[in-house]
């Protein structure tokens, strides 16, 4: 049987697959048709719950020590500033990255592929590929470079390639959705006046956003063009907008060193499946940049698929285990493109939305922290669960299996140290008792345990839970220690074993 993985596509995602799949000791390829590593800042947010698994494969302190942590957003209305939102630590208490991170995309694939780099491993720039046919127990992969053609054989192949999908568009997988009317621009520039940070601007339907890159020097603008600058077609320069956003934000804009025009779409692919093949990212799945979540959505595909393909190919799991990628992913998919969907036509449609929500109201709620923290989870993405799946089992207090794994402090750290392994363990918050040890030495699963605190209380951990976790810091099953043949029987249906069993 073929052990190789080939991934199409080097972005983001695709790089954050080749780093799960290293991180699981599975061989891969990690091709991408472009001469070279993106130059542009295009993504700018990296979440809370990317850089938890940016933890778990040992390069999260390297984009944040090269990232901006953005404190608020700044509302501006005719250029006037009238409410500060405040950011900063909202989500104090819920993870290790409580924050939200600004990060240009080229920095940060740069970072992953210099991680890539230091295993030995090297992307294949200028490398397509042509056309792949599925046998019995392979792929076999037609793959171009620099003009030559060769044959390869591979377990799977990941499309990683972006909304316009070579490996999407050979699969015939419908990509049903829309195209907002909206014509949208996006600039790096640089900023001759000081500026408070990531900030929102009004001036009747316009309406603009800026954050610092880079250096508080440097600023990335983004916004929709407006209508009069239309009628041949988007600027081919930033020249003719400059105007339009020293109207509705406090820049001053120097020189340009990166513009482009485009539209959003917002659709999900019908399956993110098709045998020995499967689709990932924009790939998979597009949307308004409402919240920042697109590339965020796409790095948590890569590492909801990397462990589980390595569970199959290292035979440590039932092939069973890949039907749950689609299952999983693609019901989050469709929820967050229709809730961005719904917000950015608020925005964009309602003068009530952009003259006094925003700016009045929105502001007042965030001074309430429950309800910053509610908000901080749906953004971070780490309120994501995935209690329907066939992966999880079970109910204890305030946590439910499928849900990610509470984020606890400690004395000596904290419980997402174990996660680190990105492999099978068990937590007991806690005194464990001979049953649960006996199930640890008999299937050879990490058990992890720690006395029982009133934090864990007010995180929905009950006294003597007990939980098996995935790879990825999802909770398997979720029972008590006097209730563990639950995980028994969930270990013993999906034959799970652990590497050195």
């Amino acid at each position: 049987m073929e052990k190789e993985v080939l991934i199409v596509g080097a972005g983001p995602t695709g790089l954050a697959l080749g780093l799960g799949l290293e991180k699981q000791g599975v061989p891969f390829r990690i091709i991408d048709k472009n001469t070279g590593p993106g130059t542009t800042s295009r993504a700018m947010v990296i979440h809370a719950r990317t850089l938890e698994f940016y933890r778990q494969l040992g390069v999260a302190h390297k984009l944040t020590d090269a990232g901006i942590v953005e404190d608020a957003v700044h509302l501006y209305k005719n250029r006037q500033a009238v409410a500060r939102v405040p950011l900063g630590e909202m989500g104090r208490g819920l993870s290790p990255y409580p924050f939200v991170l600004s990060l240009a995309q080229d920095i940060h694939e740069s970072i992953l592929i210099e991680h890539l780099k230091s295993k030995g491993i090297e992307v294949e720039w200028q490398t397509s590929l042509v056309d792949f046919e599925e046998k019995a127990d392979h792929l076999e992969a037609a793959i171009s470079r620099n003009g030559r053609q060769c044959d390869s054989r591979f377990a799977y192949i990941c499309g990683c390639d972006g909304a316009h999908s070579t490996v999407r568009k050979q699969l015939n997988i419908g990509f049903p959705g829309g195209t907002y009317s909206q014509v949208f621009f996006v600039a790096d520039t640089v900023n001759e006046k000081p500026f408070k940070g990531f900030s929102a601007g009004f001036r009747g339907s316009d309406f603009k956003l800026a954050l610092n890159i880079r250096t508080t020097g440097n600023v990335r603008l983004i916004g929709i063009i407006p209508e009069s600058l239309l009628e041949d077609g988007p600027p081919e320069t930033f020249s003719p907008l400059i105007p339009h956003v020293e109207k509705v934000l406090p820049v001053k804009v120097g020189k340009v060193n990166w513009y482009s025009s485009y539209k959003v779409h917002h659709r999900v692919a019908e399956i993110f499946r098709q045998g020995r093949v499967f689709i990932l990212g924009d790939a998979a799945h597009i949307h308004s940049p409402a919240g920042g979540q697109g590339m965020n959505t796409g790095i948590g595909d890569a590492f909801n698929l990397a462990w589980k393909l390595a569970m199959v190919l290292q035979n440590r799991m039932d092939a069973r285990i890949l039907e749950t990628y689609e299952t999983e992913r693609i019901t989050f998919a469709r929820k967050l493109v229709a809730t961005t969907d719904r917000a950015f036509q608020l925005v964009i449609g309602s003068r009530m939305i952009r003259n006094i929500v925003i700016p009045k109201v929105i502001p007042k709620l965030f001074g309430i922290r429950k309800l910053r923290m509610q908000v901080f989870k749906m953004l971070s993405q780490t309120k994501l669960s995935y209690r329907d799946s066939p992966l999880s089992r079970g109910k204890v207090g305030g946590i439910r299996a499928g849900d990610r794994l509470p984020w606890i402090r400690m004395d000596d750290g904290d419980n997402f140290e174990p996660l680190e392994s990105a492999d099978w363990q068990m937590h007991v918050y806690g005194k464990p008792n001979t049953s649960i040890k006996r199930l640890s030495d008999i299937y050879g699963i990490p058990l992890h345990y720690t006395s029982w605190t009133q934090e864990m209380k007010h995180r929905g951990v009950k006294k003597d839970s007990a939980f098996l976790v995935r790879p990825d810091g999802h909770i398997g099953v979720a029972t008590t220690t006097r209730h563990t043949d639950v995980i028994k029987q969930y270990v013993e249906e999906y034959d799970i074993r652990m590497a050195s069993y």
